[in-house]
């Protein structure tokens, strides 16, 4: 049977491409002006290094003081007031004393400071939950006048509301035995700005998580308890490291309240080595030392949900 041209034409198997042509031809289409993409800016790797390099440089800084006091809690006195890196000897007198010769003990100082900060940080976390989701949810009269009355207390300052909080305190008995911790606890037990970071987050929830729960039957506390409260994970972790950590160092309220050697805090006890005319550097450096590792490992530990827990709290006002 013949073919007509137009048929042969058609039948006729084209050229068998190798893979040098493959390469050359691949190596045309991406030569292409406009669909080729750059495979690094120069810029931005010497951007990120100068990035890196301030932020290392910060961090050496920042971690500066920390290893001078772990230094200076290895000398002897005489060595602690020299600029010198290496302690010449060095010695554990400094810690020996801290274990045996403090009154109260070490132990003491560590339960009351622990106890403290552990009580103002749960009420912070219940009670600014609680007040930043009506903020932040609830409608009625007056909220945002409340709210800036009590972001304005936060230009309030403590030594101003000391005499009233002192007469308070006094008038109702707990300026004296085990009272005094419930003392510092209630002076301590809210803050404003614990109300704004609670406020801010549960802003950033999106209403149709709220309005299905609101659907399913749920009451206001329900879906804080049940819906919004486990949302705001990151939230709370945020507030309970910066409420520790500011109950954990806290100095002016304890040593205005807490008469009782027995009952006194760490920042307290820091001022037990100085004396008129010297200071006892070598175990004032080791209790410092020892008073930062709480915290440390603290932030070590929920970094992760202390960063969410600020960033997702300034998306929305």
């Amino acid at each position: 049977m013949s073919l007509t041209p137009n048929e042969a034409d058609r039948q006729q198997p084209g050229p068998i491409l190798g893979p040098a042509s493959v390469a050359i031809a691949a190596g045309r289409v991406a030569a292409t002006p406009g669909t080729g993409a750059r495979v690094g800016d120069t810029k931005v790797h010497w951007r990120r290094r100068l990035a890196y390099a301030v932020m290392i440089t910060y961090a050496i800084l920042m971690f500066t003081p920390f290893a001078w006091s772990l230094i200076t809690s290895f000398k002897t006195q005489a060595d602690a007031v020299q600029l010198t890196i290496v302690p010449q000897p060095l010695t554990l007198e400094g810690w020996h004393y801290l274990f045996d010769r403090l009154d109260p003990s070490l132990i003491r100082l560590f339960a009351n400071s622990a106890g403290i900060a552990l009580a103002i940080t749960l009420s912070n976390l219940v009670l600014a939950s609680l007040a930043g989701y009506a903020f932040a949810r609830l409608r009625f009269p007056g909220r945002e006048i409340l709210f800036l009355v009590v972001l304005a207390t936060l230009m309030i300052p403590d030594q101003l509301r000391l005499v009233p909080v002192y007469l308070i305190m006094n008038g109702i008995g707990l300026t004296r035995g085990p009272g005094e911790y419930a003392a510092v606890v209630l002076v301590m037990a809210i803050g404003g700005a614990n109300i704004f970071l609670m406020r801010q987050y549960f802003l950033s929830i999106p209403r149709e998580i709220e309005e299905a729960a609101r659907i399913d039957g749920a009451g206001f506390f329900t879906t804080f308890w049940r819906v919004m409260l486990p949302l705001a994970t990151p939230a709370l972790s945020a507030v309970a490291i910066l409420q520790f950590q500011g109950a954990w160092n806290a100095y002016f309220w304890p040593l205005i309240l807490l008469r009782d050697q027995q009952f006194f805090t760490i920042p307290i006890a820091l001022g037990f080595f100085r004396t008129t005319f010297t200071t006892n550097y070598p175990p004032l450096m080791a209790m410092v030392v020892l008073a930062t590792l709480p915290v440390l490992a603290l932030y070590i530990f929920f970094q992760r949900y202390f960063v969410e827990g600020i960033a997702a709290s300034g998306v929305k006002g």
